[in-house]
């Protein structure tokens, strides 16, 4: 199946070369839960800090068991510090 992941401001770095608009579209095993997806992309955990599905908040400790449907967009943020 196939799903968009959205990395945005630094984590936009772990994104392979050539990906535009902070995106790439990958092929993913059927029943992928949002931990496997992300695996591949070696994002440090303590930067995965808000984590979406479609718009919809996943917590950390349900990344590993909620599952991705094809055509479903990921999107991370890291923490983001401002004043």
């Amino acid at each position: 199946m196939r799903v968009t992941v959205k990395l945005y401001a630094t984590l936009s770095d772990y994104l392979p070369a050539g990906s535009k608009n902070n995106r790439v579209e990958i092929d993913v095993a059927e029943n992928a839960a949002v931990d496997a997806v992300l695996a591949p992309f070696l994002l440090p955990a303590k930067l995965t800090h808000l984590v979406l599905i479609n718009g919809v908040f996943v917590p950390s400790d349900e990344r590993v068991t909620t599952v991705l449907r094809d055509g479903d967009v990921l999107a991370v943020w890291p923490p983001i510090a401002g004043g």
